[in-house]
């Protein structure tokens, strides 16, 4: 549909073309036969002569030579196979106008003997030709341009629901431990955890599908993740999370924030650690977005590097097909705190 679309909008610019062409011809012979001997019925004639064979071997060029050009890729085989019937039709056209031409018009008649007029003949059908080829090429170029925008529009696509949907089970990997955690401790808060996966699987499932989703559901889903973190760790450690702005007229890319929720939680806090914390904020200035996370970094006593995993990396490129150009991220690692700072300018 959008290629007969993009060919249909090509058609007014063909008969724009040839009503300039047509117009300026016709001024051109009108002028050469006004005097005594002008007559509209010769006029038309030869101005019917000449649009009708400059549109049969353009066409004839446009529809059929070109398309063997393109195919073949043998410039002196498309040479040969256009000079022929270009030849015999500026003859045809010719012999016809001679023949067509009436005798009262002397003048006119010993120019269509001279060489002066068959130079006119075939410069000015020549130009006409390349003139609708080079309609073929620009129509031929926007078109591929726009399959590869199609096709890159379509990959872009495909890899951003596959990151998505790598998202989905790191999330559920990560809740699902903190459930079987609660329910090994026999935690009377189970129930409850159980409630706000629901309801987070539920955005997740439905909302997420959506390229955007309205920031302010955004943060419901990030808040029952912390409802969530708050039941695991017996609400033991100060959770803050501030947020500035009317965040119900802001739209983002769904499940953009999380990552950095989840590995704050998961890398910087710890039920023995006592001096525990983290603070998240989500602010709104005009289309810009600024979300931060700051958390207390847990000393690693088990001597080894934990692997960061798949989230940093899928938000990382999720970003990027987002957002380009269009963001800034900070990452600050001190003695006794990690920071996260996401910047995004939001359309």
């Amino acid at each position: 549909m959008p290629s007969l679309f993009q060919r249909n909008r090509v058609i007014p610019l063909h008969l724009s073309f040839w009503c300039a062409y047509l117009s300026f011809f016709f001024y051109q012979v009108s002028t050469y036969q006004r005097g005594p001997e002008f007559n509209w019925d010769h006029v038309l004639k030869v101005v019917s002569i000449q649009v009708i064979f400059a549109a049969l071997i353009s066409y004839l060029n446009y529809f059929y030579l070109l398309p063997r050009f393109l195919a073949k890729k043998n410039v002196w085989l498309y040479v040969l196979e256009f000079s022929v019937p270009f030849a015999l039709i500026m003859f045809a056209r010719i012999l016809l106008e001679r023949y067509l031409a009436e005798e009262e018009h002397r003048r006119y008649q010993e120019f269509l003997y001279t060489s002066r007029y068959i130079v006119q003949i075939l410069t000015t059908n020549l130009f006409i030709v390349i003139f609708v080829a080079m309609i073929r090429f620009a129509v031929d170029w926007f078109e591929f341009e726009a399959k590869q925008k199609t096709v890159e529009n379509e990959k872009l696509t495909a890899e951003l629901n596959f990151l998505k949907a790598q998202i989905n089970p790191h999330f559920l990997f990560n809740t699902l431990n903190n459930l079987y955690y609660l329910a090994y401790t026999q935690s009377p808060n189970t129930t409850e955890v159980i409630a706000k996966l629901s309801q987070m699987m539920r955005y997740m499932i439905y909302d997420s599908n959506h390229p955007f989703v309205s920031l302010s559901k955004e943060i419901e889903y990030m808040q029952n993740y912390i409802s969530l973190e708050r039941l695991r760790l017996n609400n033991q450690i100060p959770i803050q999370f501030d947020i500035e702005g009317n965040a119900d007229e802001a739209s983002v890319v769904p499940l953009i924030f999380i990552t950095f929720l989840e590995n704050a939680f998961k890398h910087g806090l710890s039920t023995n650690y006592s001096g525990a914390w983290v603070n998240i904020s989500i602010k709104l200035k005009g289309k810009e977005c600024i979300y931060t996370v700051e958390n207390s970094k847990v000393e690693n006593t088990n001597g080894k590097n934990e692997k960061s995993g798949i989230g940093l990396q899928n938000v990382h490129r999720r970003l990027e097909l987002s957002y380009p150009g269009r963001y800034t991220l900070k990452n600050e690692e001190g003695s006794n705190r990690y920071f996260v700072q996401l910047n995004i300018t939001l359309s």
